[in-house]
Formats: C-alpha cells, sequence, structure tokens
C-alpha cells in the first residue's frame, strides 16, 4: 500500500488507507525485519510496578463492582469493524491503518463519548482514564492527560465513539497560512505524534521528513518508494536484467500520489480529482519551464521508470524521445485529449486488474466533436502486463480514454512537453543523468507516427477498428505503434548505464524537527506524572 494529498496537500491514507497510512503496514515489516537483523533476541523490560500500590488504593470501585458494570457494555460499544480482522504478529500498540487515518482527521472541536469505567480499577491506567473520560470534545481530552497514543488505544478498543466534525485530510502545519485557521494544541499534537509515528514504522529518519517542498506525511512514502527503487535498481544490475513489471509495481505501491483536482480534461463524471503526478519537465500556471522538485527528490524513482522502458525499446522505436512522465493511479481517465504534446506519447500499466483498456482514435484530428467520434472507428490497447498486455505509442493530442476496469491499476505516461525546445540548460543536462532522452530543439513530431487522417472521410474513412501491429522498417508510418510484452521481452538485453544521483536535500525548513519538539511540548500543558 502507500498514501496520498491536495495539490499540493497532504496524503490520506489505500488510496485512503495507500497513502496515508496505507503504506505503513509493510514499510513496518520491512522496519521490523531490519530490527531483527540487528538484534537476534529482544530482551523486554519488565513492567514497572511504581506507583502500582498507589492506584490500588485510589480506585473507586472494586473489581466486583467493575465486572458488574461491564455487563452488556461490548453490544453497546463496539470496535470498529475492520478490528475483527486478524493480523498475526502484529504489536497491540502497532495501531491499523484506519485508526490512523481517522484519528489524525480529529480536531480540537471534535465530539467523542468515552465508554464509562472501561479500565479495569486498581492499575494506574484506570485512574489516567477515569479523569480524561469526562471529556466531550478532543480539546478536553487532551487538557485532561490523554494524547493520540491513548486515543488509538481508546478508539480500538471501543472506548470511544466520535460524532465529528472531522477534517478532510490530516493536518499539515508547514502548509499552514495565516489565512487558515490558528492551529490548536490538538492540530500541534496529533501532527507531531503522527510523523514520529510515520518515521518509525517505516523506518525512517524523522528528521528526514522536514525541509523540502513535500509535506512530511507525503514525503515519508515517497522515501519509501525511492529506498524501494534504490533496492531493486541494484538488484537488477546484479542480475544482469531488465527492470520488470513487478519491479514498477512495488515502487509505485509505495509512491505518495497527489489528490490533481487540475487535470479537469481526464477526470471521471463525478469525481472532483484524481491519484496523478507528473515528474520530469513541466510548465507551470506561471509560464515557467523547470524540473519537477520531485525529481531532483526521488531520483531513482525516476531512473527505475526510465530502465524500464529504454531497456525494452523495439527498434523501430528506438529514437523515441521523451521530457516528462505522468503517474496514475486507479482512474479511468474520461474521454480526452492532452493539449500541447510534442510528438507522440508511450504509456503502460501495472498492477493487477482487469479492464482498463485505452481506447483510442488514432485518425482524431480535433475536426470531429470530442463525444461525436465514430466509435468503430476506435482501438483497443491492451497495456497491461501478462501475456495478452503490452505497450503503446500513440498521439496523446487526439482523443483517448480508459475503460472501466476492477483491481489496482496504476499507469506511467511516458511525453514531450509542446514547450520543451526553450528549457534550460541545465534541467536538459539534469534529466539527461536521470536517463530521459531529451529531444533536440528541432526535433520533427512526425518521426515515428504520421499525422492523423481525420475522419471527415477519405482515406480516415475506411480504416478499421483492429489493433494495430507495430510498422517495421520500410513501411509507411502509422498512426499508432503496439507491442506486446512478450514480443518486448524476447529482445536482446541493452542494459542502460546510468550514474547514480543523489537526492536533492534542500534547504532546512523553518519548521525544524528538533524544534518543533520543543515548542509543542512548550505550548502544551505539561503531562500528567501517572501517564
Amino acid at each position: 500500500s502507500g498514501v496520498q494529498c491536495r495539490t499540493p496537500g497532504i496524503p490520506t491514507g489505500a488510496h485512503a488507507a495507500k497513502l496515508l497510512a496505507g503504506a505503513m503496514v509493510k514499510s513496518a515489516e520491512a522496519a521490523a525485519s531490519m530490527q531483527l537483523q540487528a538484534v537476534d533476541k529482544k530482551v523486554r523490560k519488565p513492567r514497572s510496578t511504581e506507583g502500582a500500590a498507589e492506584a490500588k488504593a485510589a480506585a473507586k470501585m472494586t473489581k466486583e463492582q467493575w465486572q458488574k458494570h461491564q455487563v452488556g457494555m461490548d453490544e453497546r460499544w463496539p470496535v470498529p469493524e475492520y478490528m475483527h480482522v486478524e493480523m498475526p504478529g502484529r504489536s497491540h500498540t502497532n495501531y491499523r491503518d484506519e485508526t490512523y487515518a481517522f484519528v489524525t482527521r480529529w480536531m480540537a472541536e471534535t465530539k467523542i463519548q468515552y465508554r464509562p469505567h472501561a479500565k479495569a480499577p486498581g492499575s494506574k491506567s484506570h485512574l489516567r482514564y477515569e479523569k480524561y473520560a469526562k471529556a466531550k470534545t478532543v480539546a478536553q481530552a487532551l487538557k485532561l492527560g490523554s494524547w493520540p497514543q491513548d486515543w488509538c488505544w481508546d478508539y480500538e478498543r471501543g472506548f470511544i465513539k466520535v460524532d465529528g466534525p472531522l477534517r478532510e485530510e490530516p493536518i499539515d502545519i508547514t502548509q499552514h497560512t495565516e489565512q487558515d485557521a490558528p492551529l490548536t494544541d490538538v492540530d500541534q499534537v496529533i501532527y507531531r505524534w503522527y510523523n514520529k509515528e510515520l518515521a518509525k514504522n517505516l523506518g525512517l529518519n524523522y528528521k528526514d521528513l522536514f525541509g523540502t517542498t513535500d509535506p512530511s506525511i507525503l514525503r515519508a512514502h515517497r522515501l519509501v518508494a525511492q529506498r524501494e527503487a534504490r533496492a531493486r535498481l541494484d538488484a537488477a544490475d546484479k542480475a544482469r536484467r531488465r527492470i520488470s513489471d513487478e519491479d514498477v509495481e512495488a515502487v509505485l505501491s509505495k509512491w505518495a500520489f497527489v489528490k490533481n483536482a487540475a487535470r479537469s480534461n481526464v477526470i471521471p463524471n463525478g469525481q472532483h480529482w484524481v491519484w496523478s503526478d507528473t515528474i520530469g519537465l513541466i510548465r507551470d500556471r506561471f509560464g515557467s519551464i523547470h524540473t519537477v522538485p520531485a525529481t531532483k527528490l526521488y531520483p531513482e524513482v525516476v531512473q527505475l521508470l526510465v530502465r524500464w522502458l529504454r531497456e525494452r525499446l523495439p527498434p523501430e522505436a528506438s529514437n523515441f524521445t521523451f521530457t516528462s512522465l505522468n503517474l496514475n493511479y486507479n482512474y479511468a481517465a474520461r474521454r480526452h485529449r492532452d493539449g500541447n504534446n510534442f510528438g507522440p506519447s508511450m504509456i503502460k500499466a501495472f498492477g493487477s486488474f482487469k479492464g482498463g483498456a485505452l481506447s483510442y482514435w488514432p485518425e482524431d484530428d480535433k475536426s470531429t466533436d470530442l463525444q461525436k467520434l465514430p466509435e468503430n472507428k476506435k482501438v483497443s490497447l491492451q497495456i497491461g502486463s501478462g501475456l495478452d498486455g503490452g505497450l503503446a505509442l500513440f498521439n496523446g493530442n487526439s482523443a483517448h480514454q480508459v475503460e472501466a476496469f476492477e483491481g489496482h491499476r496504476f499507469s506511467v505516461v511516458y511525453f514531450t512537453l509542446g514547450c520543451h525546445d526553450r528549457a534550460e540548460e541545465g534541467d536538459r543536462a539534469y534529466l539527461g543523468s536521470l536517463g530521459i532522452p531529451f529531444p533536440a530543439p528541432d526535433a520533427d513530431p512526425r518521426s515515428l507516427l504520421r499525422a492523423p487522417l481525420g475522419y471527415g472521410g477519405g482515406a480516415a474513412a475506411k480504416a478499421t477498428a483492429k489493433t494495430p501491429a507495430a510498422g517495421g522498417a520500410g513501411q509507411r508510418r502509422p498512426a499508432v505503434m503496439f507491442w506486446k510484452n512478450k514480443e518486448l521481452e524476447k529482445q536482446k538485453f541493452q542494459p542502460l548505464r546510468l550514474p547514480r544521483v543523489e537526492p536533492f536535500t534542500g534547504k532546512p525548513s523553518k519548521i525544524m524537527a528538533a524544534a518543533e519538539d520543543d515548542k509543542v511540548k512548550k505550548r502544551i500543558l505539561k503531562k500528567p506524572a501517572s501517564a
């Protein structure tokens, strides 16, 4: 699993558990594995008995009274449904992804109810619980001595009912502006706590989450994707093999996608955003042409995706060039035309899914209304993994759409910006170090695919809707090319040797991790000694 955001924003966790907390389980397993390698046998410290006598003496009810009070409580205060799914080997303080995704959206004004006398008398936890269980809001619970880890523990056991309101996404104080509502103590505590949990469970350095243009939660998951990409690049080099579909799927499964509301031409009807990112070269809304920051922060993710394509390009497309990569997750793009692409694009889908073919109108020259294109003139390109899947070279400026599918579907589109000839030399050189084959400023956009003929009559009107095979040498340039995966894998392997490019670290953020800890601790009333 992995994480997701606004543009820019923070991830929510499957893709609400995939991005926010979703990657925590798999990465927690990796972290646990690393810990086991470092320590053969972990010795558990004996539980402290300090204060136990005082706690027993301070109890307001006997054990018998408490047990009588518990009759029928489990039915009136059920645990969350997902807690019925067993997670073997998981620690009782390693909270579920769904719990993180829920608790991180609580606010100071979120209304809550505590189950009366949920914890057995005679313990320190009973005394603490009896105190903070009087709270009616999260802000009150914090002031009465409970903390986010308490909220997770209690919620998973059915001790808390939440009446709302909730944030749509977790708070990220690095994105907070003066126009936003003032930050509360609850905001500060949840943000600091969750980032620490995230870093611990993903096996990351807490301070590495800060100091870049990426929000901390988004960055955490992308750091895991970068780590995965480096490991898989090394493994492929050692085995002298191509980057595989499985390599790409593994990395994209850990990547944190943003909630992208800007791609209005592809967003399916009824949705307001899609999971979509662009890396490589971009032209922003202010007209600036530059390398997307994420490209420099996670260079080996880019290299892995570039090598997947370039290490299996067929001879007839060996001179294919591109400047940018569009990464997508789990949405069926509606019928659209790309607006400013130069030349053709390559597209490939990854993951376990059924359906999801690319429907494409190869002769669409934009002279026909998008919704009136002849259905019998489209071609269906099966671009997934497996024997029947393949790789397609198509003109993104002609109409295309993704058919409905079931499962988890990632796609990568390799394309060239229409303004590529105005890119700075520094950007061209950097992207070249990642293996991106930048086109020459005077490149011919029709060197691989011819111009579409239109659907108004003539030769195009006689075009069939059969899926075309790739054109061979000496043949007239086609309007689309397609290669099945098995054909691509039969080619002689020519490894693409790329230099190791270290991630850009950037300048320290104003909200540094260590300073943040101190500031939050000073603002929140001191934690009770019995906590």
